[in-house]
C-alpha cells in the first residue's frame, strides 16, 4: 500500500514543470541536509577523502547542494516512470550524439557513472539506440515488477538483473544492442581491484573492460549534467586503446575519467554511497 501511494504521488508530481520540481527539491533538499543522518556521514567522510584540498566549509556547502540535487532527483522519477518521449526529448538534451552514431554496426558501452538524472539519460538515450542494461532486484515483488516495467515502458531496450551474471549482457551487445553500464560503486572484493580514485585506493570492478574485450565493444563515457530547465546528456569520444590486457590499468583509467567527470559538477555525483567500503587488508572501516 506505501509503494502505490508513493508512486500515486510521484505521478501527481509529474505534472509540474521541471522548474517548479527544481523549487520543491531545493526546499526538501536544504532540510533534510540539515538533519543528522547516517547518509549525511558517509557523504562527510567521501567529501573529506576525496577532496582533502578543500575547506570543510565548501565541502559542506558541497554536501547540502547534492543533498538538492538527490532530492531533485527522487522527485524527477515521475518523468522517466510517465512522461511521454516527446517530453522525455524536452527534458534530457544530448550533446555528443554523434560519437555514438560513428560506431554504428559495432558493439557499445556507454559507461555511465552515478550521476544524479542517469535514470532519465538512459530512458532519453534509448530514444535513439537500443539498450540493454543491468538493474539490481527489489526485495518487494510488486515494486521489483513496477520497476521492470517503467524501465520498460518505452519498448527500445531488455534489462537484466544483477544475478544473470554477463553472458547474456554479452549476447544482447553482440545483437546489436548497446549496453547502458553504472561501474563505479564498490561491490566488494569479488571481481574487483583495488585502484585509485580521487587518490584513494578504491574496490574496483573490472566488467567494463572484460564485456569490452569479449564484445569487442567501443567504450563511450558519458554523464547527465543538470542545468536550469533541463538536462543536457554528455556523450564523449570513444576510448582510445581499451580495452587493455591489464584490468587493474583498465580500471584506474575508467576512475581517472569518472574522477574528471565529477570535478565538472561534484555536487551532481553519489556522495552519499559507501565508495570506500572495501577495504585493502588490514585498512581500517572509513565509515565507522
Amino acid at each position: 500500500m506505501f509503494f502505490k501511494a508513493t508512486v500515486a504521488c510521484v505521478w501527481l508530481l509529474s505534472w509540474l514543470p521541471f522548474k517548479a520540481i527544481s523549487a520543491l527539491g531545493w526546499l526538501v533538499g536544504h532540510l533534510i541536509a540539515s538533519i543528522p543522518s547516517s547518509r549525511r556521514h558517509i557523504g562527510r567522510v567521501n567529501l573529506r577523502r576525496c577532496l582533502p584540498d578543500w575547506t570543510e566549509a565548501d565541502r559542506t556547502r558541497l554536501l547540502r547542494r547534492h543533498f538538492v540535487a538527490m532530492v531533485q532527483m527522487l522527485l524527477e522519477y515521475g518523468y522517466c516512470w510517465f512522461a511521454s518521449p516527446e517530453r522525455l526529448r524536452r527534458l534530457m538534451r544530448i550533446e555528443g550524439l554523434e560519437h555514438l552514431k560513428q560506431h554504428e554496426g559495432r558493439p557499445v558501452i556507454l559507461m555511465m557513472p552515478h550521476f544524479t538524472g542517469l535514470d532519465l539519460a538512459g530512458l532519453r538515450v534509448s530514444l535513439e539506440t537500443e539498450l540493454v542494461s543491468i538493474y539490481s532486484r527489489q526485495k518487494d515483488p510488486w515494486l521489483d515488477e513496477f520497476f521492470r516495467t517503467r524501465r520498460l515502458r518505452l519498448g527500445t531496450g531488455i534489462i537484466f538483473s544483477r544475478q544473470q551474471g554477463t553472458r547474456a549482457v554479452i549476447r544482447a551487445l553482440r545483437d546489436g544492442y548497446r549496453l547502458y553500464y553504472l561501474p563505479d560503486q564498490d561491490f566488494g572484493h569479488r571481481d574487483s581491484v583495488f585502484v585509485p580514485f580521487f587518490g584513494v585506493n578504491a574496490a574496483t570492478i573490472t566488467g567494463l573492460s572484460r564485456m569490452a574485450m569479449v564484445a569487442g565493444a567501443a567504450v563511450l563515457p558519458c554523464y547527465p549534467r543538470r542545468e536550469a530547465t533541463g538536462y543536457t546528456l554528455v556523450i564523449e569520444p570513444a576510448l582510445d586503446n581499451f580495452p587493455t590486457n591489464d584490468a587493474a590499468a583498465d580500471a584506474a583509467r575508467m576512475n581517472a575519467v569518472i574522477e574528471a567527470q565529477i570535478r565538472r559538477q561534484p555536487y551532481q555525483y553519489f556522495w552519499l554511497h559507501k565508495r570506500f567500503k572495501s577495504r585493502p587488508p588490514g585498512e581500517a572501516d572509513f565509515y565507522g
